[in-house]
């Protein structure tokens, strides 16, 4: 059975309203704004509109809140679709707040003749200042007094781009002294001279978000209005809105609990800022939580989803640790992707009693917990590459892999020991010399001897180089940066690009996913990997119980 959300307090909700006869369909909606690409942040939001519906048969609609031209991009659009249908969604309809603006030209209107909205002069300062505050009313407008005749010619004229960006705004008259600040008579229109996307030059008055949320919502006939915790303040507003405009169609809104993740940004003005300094490689860079760069970083969508499924919905915003969304990816790929040697950190191994240019071929298993994945044929011959922290001319206690007068198993292969240390006239390890037992190969069942270490190799002549890029955390979070903005902490090392080697029995395709053999889960990089440049990204790594060389 597919996993779903368990029974919460949107449910329960729900449920009753479909009791009481309140509504006769679930009808939810998703309405991202188109001024940045998706992010794991959004994926509670999107599953919780989808789910909720389906769970009653009903209906969720793609709404894109387009109403500020000045930040919004077709790119963008086109990306939110692609991340939805990933993750395995389909809209019933597909819906722009911009289709709604004459209606909502024609509500504002109608709050005006019922003395519910005036036009006002001040600047945007002057009203932020006499707002007030949590414990202060806000001072009233000068303009708040003008008659409906002329705040319905003010209105006309904003329209009909009589005024200068900034000069008016249109306010709805509601309560200075409102304990709730989003009451205290808001903006509900501006002026804006940007082209938008959609309707291009046609308007150049566009309504403020508290104002056409609602109203589409409604204007739709979205049932339930699935929401982050920060609008339950705005809830007021937003019935009043529904209210005061005269809507025939009344939504609930309920509002969930945010879901964040620790060292992650998912701040849609920090992302901008990143993509656009190029401190990253575009909105879909591996170390961005966006879903782009999570796909990138070789995420599944199952393992996305079910992360999500299994975090509680409440009223309380959570921040879970990142190390907990990585157990996901583990859990999903540990039984669906083929495992294989690959060294990252090549040491050229010489078998110096090996036959020069014999090569045999070695079974290695595809994935030893998946016996029906089978097994495919790699090549082994007189020279091998080792990973450098295989090897240690002086081993700390209890290092059991390869040293001077040490012996370790090769996987799927021999016994071998070390003999000779090869070095550059600076003293640095080029090359070491070794022996196999050729009465140890696995499989074979002769060998009775037992030693402590097992080591990966890739044979020398018969492998792909491949560029490897191990990823860490964007940010550095501890008590020196907590206080720092976001990107005053951006960690310098977020990124390490290495050089390796993966056997040449694998055809590797962009998107493709391995385990490699001790290291971790990796993808072929989606932009760059091709024939002859395959680059990996690595998704998650295993844990060791000894690590000699430190990623970062």
């Amino acid at each position: 059975m597919e996993k779903t959300y368990e029974s919460n307090f949107i449910s329960n909700i729900i449920d009753e309203d479909l009791k009481r006869g309140k509504y006769q369909e679930v009808i939810t909606r998703f309405p991202p704004e188109p001024n940045g690409y998706l992010h794991i942040g959004h994926i509670r939001a999107i599953t919780l509109d989808f789910e909720m519906a389906k769970r009653y048969n009903g209906k969720t609609n793609l709404r894109f809140d387009d109403t500020n031209p000045t930040k919004e991009d077709i790119e963008f659009v086109k990306g939110i679709k692609a991340d939805i249908k990933w993750l395995g969604y389909e809209w019933d309809n597909l819906y722009w707040a911009s289709n709604y603006f004459t209606e909502m030209y024609n509500r504002a209107v109608l709050l005006i003749k019922k003395g519910l909205a005036f036009v006002d002069d001040q600047t945007a300062e002057e009203i932020s200042a006499t707002r007030g505050t949590l414990t202060q009313p806000g001072i009233e407008s000068p303009y708040r007094t003008r008659s409906t005749e002329e705040n319905l010619a003010l209105f006309e004229a904003m329209k009909k781009r009589k005024f200068p960006e900034g000069a008016k705004v249109l306010r709805a008259k509601i309560d200075m002294a409102s304990p709730n600040i989003n009451l205290r008579d808001p903006v509900i229109y501006r002026i804006s001279y940007t082209p938008h996307h959609n309707t291009g030059d046609k308007w150049c008055i566009y309504p403020m978000y508290d104002f056409a949320h609602p109203l589409s919502d409604a204007i739709e006939g979205i049932t339930h209005s699935l929401c982050s915790l920060e609008f339950e303040d705005h809830r007021p507003l937003y019935d009043w809105f529904v209210r005061e405009c005269e809507m025939e169609k009344i939504p609930t809104q309920i509002e969930f609990g945010r879901l964040s993740i620790s060292n992650t940004i998912i701040s849609k003005r920090n992302l901008r800022k990143l993509v656009e300094d190029k401190l990253v490689d575009g909105w879909d860079d591996p170390r961005l939580a966006t879903l782009q760069g999570l796909r990138r970083r070789g995420y599944t969508k199952r393992a996305l989803k079910e992360f999500v499924f299994d975090t509680s919905i409440s009223k309380t915003n959570a921040v879970v640790d990142y190390q907990q969304l990585e157990h996901y990816i583990r859990e999903d790929l540990k039984l669906t992707s083929p495992r294989t040697m690959a060294v990252i950190r090549p040491l050229k191994v010489v078998i110096t009693n090996y036959p020069e240019g014999q090569v045999e071929y070695l079974e290695e298993a595809i994935n030893k917990e998946v016996p029906e994945m089978g097994t495919r044929k790699i090549a082994f011959s007189r020279e091998i590459y080792i990973e450098q922290d295989d090897f240690m001319e002086n081993p700390l206690p209890k290092y059991y892999r390869l040293y001077p007068g040490n012996e370790v198993r090769l996987a799927n292969a021999y016994f071998i020991k070390c003999n000779d240390v090869i070095k550059d006239e600076d003293g640095n390890i080029i090359e070491i010399h070794v022996t196999y037992d050729i009465e140890t190969k696995s499989g074979t069942g002769f060998n009775k001897r037992k030693v402590k270490g097992t080591i990966h190799w890739v044979d020398a002549k018969h492998n792909l180089p491949c560029e490897i890029r191990l990823y860490d955390h964007l940010t550095i979070e501890d008590e020196e940066t907590k206080n720092l903005p976001v990107l005053e902490k951006l960690n310098p090392h977020s990124l390490k690009i290495l050089h390796g080697y993966i056997s040449n029995s694998l055809v590797i395709k962009p998107d493709d996913k391995y385990q490699f053999m001790r290291h971790g889960y990796f993808v072929a990089d989606t932009k760059d990997t091709k024939a002859d440049n395959i680059v990996f990204n690595r998704i998650v790594p295993l844990k060791s119980s000894f690590k000699l060389i430190n990623d970062f």
